[in-house]
């Protein structure tokens, strides 16, 4: 029987990850999270425990007993050699069975993004790991990019013409309780995208017809979207990282499809205007008639 700790469990991935791997019988899963309280977990009879990667007298409390561990970079966290090796030592001295990192699509192009980081550390330490490499999230749109949309009916996103292999963020979660439950994926990195790689413009063009109010797609300059983001009072580090992201976007990093959850879950991928349909109501405003 495996005991695995999510971490990020409340996320766009976490919290599937937590509910696909709660149902299996012989797992048991252990929620890191900051609140150690959570309904939400309670109603799944998830065990929480506190944790932040920042607090290493959380570590071996919440690695007590556990086998496998799945995590992803929490946004604010942009220095891995501060804030993440320490709990990878950690990791190393549980004699953890696997490591399961959801980092970046591209990521091998690009050794300035924490993800790529947090890989080398990973595999230095000689840790059991399978690295899942997804392309943009379609989630970001649900959250990162939210107000632009419900506010201006607009992607501000500074892609250019580049084209993204848009991935739900609950495929991803099924990729990773596959890996999890098969030993054949141990050491590998997985690149997973959506089924067909469009431009923003695409993406506006398939939000205006499934939400029924035109969006557009203005794209921003980089430091036009730096200086914005940063204007709204989101932290420098993260706006950094995200403009990193959108230069690698830009060079056509993220326009790459693979097959690899068709391979791995036996079904196609999410597609972009599934997605849509199935956000409509986050999508909207007061002042978007349907």
């Amino acid at each position: 029987m495996d005991k695995i700790l999510v971490l990020g469990s409340t996320g766009n991935i976490g919290w599937p990850v937590v509910q696909q791997l709660a149902a299996i019988d012989d797992v048991t899963v252990v929620a890191g999270i900051y609140h150690a309280e959570s309904d939400q977990m309670k109603r799944l009879g998830v065990e929480t425990r506190h944790f932040d990667f920042l607090d290493s007298e959380t570590f071996e409390p919440v690695l007590k007993g556990v086998n496998k561990v799945f995590f992803v970079r929490p946004p604010e966290l942009a220095k891995p050699e501060e804030d993440m090796k320490p709990f990878l030592a950690a990791v190393k001295r549980h004699g953890i069975a696997q490591v399961v990192f959801v980092s970046l699509i591209g990521v091998e192009k690009n050794p300035m993004v924490p993800h790529r980081k947090i890989e080398r550390m990973i595999t230095d330490m000689d840790l059991p790991h399978t690295f899942i490499r997804p392309s943009f999230f379609m989630q970001n749109l649900t959250s990162t990019h939210l107000q632009d949309i419900q506010q201006n009916h607009d992607l501000f996103v500074p892609a250019g013409r580049s084209k993204t292999s848009f991935i739900d963020t609950r495929d991803i979660a099924a990729v990773v309780v596959a890996v999890m439950q098969d030993s054949k994926y141990l050491g590998q990195a997985l690149e997973i995208t959506g089924p067909a790689a469009i431009t923003y413009q695409q993406a506006a063009d398939i939000m205006t017809q499934e939400l029924g109010v035109t969006i557009t797609y203005s794209k921003p300059s980089l430091l036009k979207f730096r200086r914005t983001m940063i204007q709204r009072g989101i932290k420098k580090e993260f706006v950094n990282v995200m403009v990193m992201l959108y230069v690698m976007t830009q060079l056509g990093t993220a326009k790459k499809v693979t097959q690899t959850i068709a391979t791995v879950l036996n079904r196609p991928a999410t597609s972009f205007a599934e997605f849509v349909r199935d956000n409509k109501p986050r999508f909207s405003s007061h002042d978007i008639i349907y």
